[in-house]
C-alpha cells in the first residue's frame, strides 16, 4: 500500500521565481470512475474550456477480488506522481497551486501512522445491499420514546435520516458503507485509527495533512445540516405509511426559520452505523488552503500550495452554471439534475420524491437528484467491444436515429421504455442483456438498444425535472447541461423535448473548469 509521512501543519509564501519568462497556471487533479486527468489553465480574470489543457490522462476502474469490488489508489496515486512530474518538465510553467476533485460516497480507513489499511471498497459492491432498511429500523427503535413498539420502523428511520441531512436514499452512501462494515466486522474498518474520502486521501498524500471538504463529506449522509435538529419520535405517533411520517417532516418545517444552518457531522448517526466521530478529521471549505506539497514528492523547485476546491465533483462542476433562476443538469456516467439553493430544502415533497441537498461552494445547498447516466451504455459499449464491435459514440448516435421504432409523443411506447435508476442496472452481470429484455432480435438489435437507452435516459430527466419544478422556490426558465454530456447534441434535443423548457449547454469540462476556478479564488 501507499506510505505517506504526516507533515506539520503551516502556511508557506511560495519561493521567488523568474516571472518573466514563465507563465502562471492552475492544476487540477480530477478523478473520475473511469480515468484521471491533470488539467492546467492559465491564471486570469476568466477561463474557459479553450484554455485548459491536459497534461496528462489515465485510466481508472473498479476491480474484483473475492466477490468484492475495490478501487486501486495505489495505481491511482503513481498516475497522479507521473502527472505532475510532466507537468514540472514543462519549464515554461509556473504552477500556482494545485487542487483535487473525485466522486464522493466512497471512503479509505488508514492507521494509527496514518498508513492506508486496505483499497477502498467501490460504491457499486454489492455489500451495502440491504442496509439501509436494516440501519432505519435501529434508528426508529434508538429514537422511541421510552423504547416504545415503533408500528413501521423501516419509515420512521428513514425519517429520521433525512430530517437530519436532507439526502437522498442510496445504498451506497458512506453512512451504508460504514454500517456495513461494523455488521460484516471487516477488517480495515476495524483496525481503522482515521476515515478519508477520496478526494481528502490524495490531498492528505499530497500534503500529509488530513481534512474533509465540506462538499464531499456532505455525500456520506452523515452531515447534520441543522444545529438543533434532533429528530426524536415521539410514542404516540402512528409512522404506518409515508403520508403520516410526512408528519415529522412538516412540524420540523414549520420551525426551520428558528434553527440555525450549521454542517455538522452527526454523532447519532455515527454511533448506529458502529463508526467513531473523532476518526473523521477537521472539516475544511472550499478555498481554504489545506498545505503545501510535500517537498519529499514534489517534483516543483518551489512550493505549490494545495487548495480544497469543491472537492466532489459535481460541486466543482455546478461552480460553472450561470447565478440565474435555472436547473442544472451533470451529464455523465452519472447524471445530477438540481438547483443551487441558499439553504437546504428539506419538505414534505423532497422526502416523498428521494431529493437530496449536498453542499455547495460559499455554504450553498446543492438540491439536486442521481439519475444513472450513460454508465448503462458505456456498459455496452464494453461487451460490443468484446464481441468485435467497437462502436464509436458517433456511429452509434447515427445508427439509433435511422431505426423504425415507432415514436409515440416524442417517447418510445412501453414496454420497451425503462428506468434508468432501477437497481437492475446498477452492476449487473451484463448490462446488454438487462437492457435487451424488452427488445426484439432483429438485425439493428444494437441501433434499437441505444435508441431505447437515449429515450429512457431523456423520459427519467423529464420525470425528474418536473419534480424538481415543484420543489424550486423559483420558476425554473430553462435546462442548462454540463459535463461531457453536454456535446451529446440528440440526448439533448430529446430532453428537451421531455422537460418542456429551453435547453442551454455551458462547459463540457465543468468539474476542471469549476476546481480551477475555485483555486484562482482562493490566491
Amino acid at each position: 500500500m501507499t506510505r505517506v509521512h504526516a507533515a506539520a501543519e503551516k502556511n508557506t509564501n511560495n519561493a521567488t521565481v523568474n516571472w518573466n519568462s514563465m507563465k502562471d497556471v492552475f492544476c487540477a487533479i480530477d478523478l473520475g470512475a473511469t480515468s484521471g486527468r491533470i488539467i492546467i489553465a492559465p491564471a486570469g480574470t476568466s477561463v474557459a474550456d479553450d484554455d485548459l489543457q491536459v497534461i496528462y490522462r489515465f485510466p481508472n476502474a473498479i476491480y474484483e477480488q473475492n466477490g468484492m469490488f475495490f478501487w486501486n489508489t495505489d495505481s491511482l496515486w503513481l498516475e497522479i506522481q507521473k502527472g505532475l512530474r510532466l507537468l514540472a518538465d514543462r519549464k515554461d510553467l509556473h504552477v500556482l497551486s494545485i487542487g483535487v476533485d473525485s466522486w464522493g460516497c466512497d471512503i479509505i480507513f488508514l492507521d494509527s501512522q496514518g498508513q492506508p489499511i486496505a483499497h477502498p471498497r467501490a460504491y457499486r459492491d454489492p455489500y451495502t445491499n440491504g442496509r439501509m432498511e436494516q440501519l432505519w429500523q435501529q434508528l426508529a427503535y434508538a429514537h422511541s420514546a421510552d423504547n416504545q413498539y415503533v408500528k413501521d420502523p423501516v419509515s420512521v428511520g428513514r425519517n429520521i435520516v433525512y430530517l437530519k441531512t436532507g439526502i437522498q436514499m442510496l445504498p451506497f452512501n458512506t453512512i451504508y458503507q460504514l454500517y456495513a462494515c461494523s455488521q460484516q466486522q471487516y477488517a480495515p474498518f476495524l483496525q481503522a485509527a482515521h476515515y478519508l474520502l477520496i478526494a481528502d486521501y490524495f490531498n492528505y498524500l499530497l500534503t500529509g495533512v488530513m481534512r474533509c471538504e465540506y462538499t464531499l463529506l456532505s455525500t456520506s449522509q452523515l452531515l447534520n445540516w441543522y444545529s438543533n435538529e434532533s429528530a426524536k419520535i415521539t410514542q404516540n405517533t402512528d409512522n404506518s405509511n409515508i403520508s403520516q411520517t410526512n408528519s415529522h417532516i412538516s412540524q420540523f418545517v414549520s420551525t426551520q426559520s428558528s434553527k440555525t444552518v450549521c454542517p455538522h457531522l452527526d454523532s447519532d448517526l455515527l454511533q448506529a452505523c458502529g463508526a467513531d466521530l473523532s476518526k473523521f478529521a477537521p472539516m475544511a471549505y472550499p478555498s481554504e488552503r489545506i498545505g503545501m506539497l510535500r517537498g519529499e514528492i514534489s517534483p516543483f523547485a518551489h512550493e505549490v500550495p494545495v487548495i480544497a476546491v469543491a472537492s466532489h465533483d459535481t460541486a466543482s462542476a455546478v461552480t460553472t452554471v450561470p447565478d440565474e433562476p435555472i436547473a442544472y443538469l451533470s451529464s455523465g456516467t452519472w447524471s445530477l439534475m438540481g438547483i443551487v439553493s441558499p439553504e437546504p430544502v428539506i419538505t414534505q415533497h423532497s422526502f416523498a420524491f428521494n431529493f437530496t441537498n449536498e453542499g455547495g461552494v460559499g455554504q450553498t445547498s446543492r438540491l439536486l437528484k442521481n439519475i444513472t447516466g450513460m454508465w448503462i451504455l458505456e456498459q455496452c459499449r464494453s461487451e460490443w467491444k468484446k464481441q468485435g464491435k467497437d462502436y464509436p459514440h458517433e456511429q452509434l448516435i447515427q445508427m439509433a436515429q435511422q431505426t423504425d421504432y415507432k415514436i409515440d409523443n416524442g417517447l418510445i411506447k412501453p414496454p420497451q421504455l425503462f428506468n434508468p435508476d432501477d437497481p437492475r442496472f446498477a452492476n449487473p452481470v451484463s448490462m446488454l442483456n438487462e437492457v435487451q429484455k424488452d427488445i426484439p432480435q432483429s438485425d439493428n438489435r444494437d441501433a434499437l438498444t441505444v435508441w431505447t437507452i437515449y429515450h429512457s435516459l431523456a423520459h427519467r430527466y423529464g420525470e425528474v425535472f418536473h419534480l424538481l419544478q415543484q420543489l424550486a422556490p423559483f420558476t425554473i426558465t430553462r435546462l442548462h447541461i454540463i459535463g461531457g454530456g453536454a456535446r451529446n447534441a440528440w440526448l439533448n434535443q430529446l430532453t428537451e423535448q421531455a422537460i418542456g423548457v429551453p435547453v442551454t449547454v455551458g462547459s463540457t469540462e465543468a468539474t476542471a473548469l469549476g476546481n480551477i476556478l475555485i483555486q484562482s479564488k482562493a490566491l
